[in-house]
């Protein structure tokens, strides 16, 4: 069965009318992935300033379980490591094979379990894997949890966006803007709401608002189920369909797939530093004073992570406009182009913040952080959702999870090496120290 626009996708409940001239679905998946999204930043948001500023401290790291033992197999392949590199390191295995485990989730939605169950079951894992993180002892295992709950839920709900549309409706690669945006209303929440009772009432607090936020999510997802395109379950194909191999067009297109996604690594391994070292730079060398007449205070460093879903609400629609209006005069660029762009932007990010680490001195203007997220966020928009219709589109209908999978895959060596480089962030000269120097 292909993904397609059917009269078998039920328009009654949840969302019965269209959504911005959408099927009623895509309200549902916004929603779901949304709600999923605010856990997942809400916990990314956290984890590598509690480790460097709590957890991985002495007298406390000891109680943590299988610590010792994942400390041992880091040390072994990069060295000894102090408790920021420590931290950066496991903070990009976490990301990475959060992102990794889609391909055995897609894997099993396309043989064995369908997307829906499979949603459902990564729903559940997440949550479970978010409230284990209130716990210090069970905090390796929350992370556990959760890299496995990721890998069943992220491949089949994208997958699901695209199965709501026959092939070449145009309105899919709309759908995956729309669907992108709403991702980061999650994740623009996420880091005020949970960084704020982490601030306010303790690490546990915000740990424990993301597993909400999960529960939400497969709230929302289980009361909208009519809305969306049936699975095309294993025991409806046949074997000789099963057995099938890939002919000379699919496998190129295959191919093709996968050789974007390795290039597509070396912008996660530095777009992926925002939760790393560009939010220790707003912790310990930003200017995060704020004053605004009947308030006075520094501003929790887990806000600026909120500036890129920020900017994602104010650049999306007028990206979207503006290849809408190419798009009628045939001037459009390719997905490639549009990748292409997409890491050039990141890359001068990256260099407006060589800019402010060389140009300050002493803690640096917040205004810093808001350019190389304007710039970084154009960037993220040129490739992401670009990268997610793509496989919607070239991949083969009957390993689309799979290939869905291996897309969010390319995190993984991504993050492997945004850990490695993050890793150098505490033996590196900062500016304060070079500001002292000069004086």
């Amino acid at each position: 069965m292909t993904p397609q626009s059917r009269s078998d996708v039920p328009t009654t409940g949840i969302g019965a009318r269209d959504f911005l001239g959408h099927p009623p679905g895509l309200a549902v998946l916004f929603a779901t992935e949304s709600w999923e999204r605010f856990s997942y930043f809400g916990n990314a948001a956290l984890v590598v300033l509690y480790m460097v500023k709590y957890l991985l401290e002495p007298g406390r790291v000891e109680t943590v379980l299988g610590f010792g033992a994942v400390k041992a197999g880091l040390e072994f392949l990069f060295g000894r490591l102090d408790p920021q590199p420590l931290a950066s390191q496991i903070f990009g295995f976490y990301t990475g094979l959060a992102y990794f485990m889609p391909v055995l989730g897609g894997l099993i939605a396309d043989r064995l379990l369908g997307q829906r169950r499979t949603v459902i079951i990564g729903g559940v894992l997440m949550a479970i894997g978010h409230f284990m993180m209130a716990f210090e002892t069970l905090f390796l295992g929350a992370l556990l949890m959760l890299i496995f709950g990721i890998g069943a839920f992220k491949p089949n709900i994208s997958t699901q966006v695209g199965a709501l549309y026959a092939p070449g409706d145009d309105r899919r690669d709309r759908a995956y803007s729309i669907f992108y945006l709403g991702i980061n209303i999650g994740a623009f929440l996420a880091p005020l709401v949970c960084g704020t009772l982490a601030v306010q009432y303790g690490w546990h607090a915000g740990f424990g608002a993301a597993g909400v936020g999960m529960l939400v999510s497969l709230g929302i997802y289980l009361g909208g189920q009519r809305t969306l395109p049936p699975d095309a379950l294993p025991q409806a194909k046949t074997v000789a369909t099963e057995k099938k191999p890939l002919d000379s067009g699919e496998r190129r297109a295959v191919l093709t797939l996968i050789g974007v996604c390795a290039l597509v690594t070396l912008f996660w391994a530095t777009y992926d530093q925002q939760g790393n070292t560009l939010l220790l730079w707003a912790e310990d060398f930003t200017d995060r004073s704020l004053d605004l007449l009947f308030w006075q205070g520094e501003v929790p460093s887990t806000w600026f992570l909120a500036l890129n879903p920020l900017m994602i609400f104010i650049f999306t629609p007028l990206i979207v406009q503006l290849w809408a209006r190419q798009g009628q005069r045939g001037t459009e660029p390719s997905p490639i182009s549009k990748m292409a762009f997409g890491c050039l932007c990141v890359a001068l990010a990256n260099l407006v913040m060589a800019a402010a680490a060389w140009t300050a001195a002493g803690k640096a203007s917040a205004l810093w952080l808001v350019g190389y997220f304007a710039i970084a966020t154009i960037g993220e928009l040129h490739l992401a959702p670009v990268g997610l219709a793509m496989v919607s589109k070239m991949a083969p209908a009957r390993i689309l999870s799979l290939m869905m999978g291996v897309w969010f895959a390319a995190t993984l060596p991504g993050d492997i090496l945004a850990g490695f480089l993050g890793g150098f962030w505490s033996s590196m000269g900062k500016s304060t120290s070079r500001a002292v120097g000069n004086q």
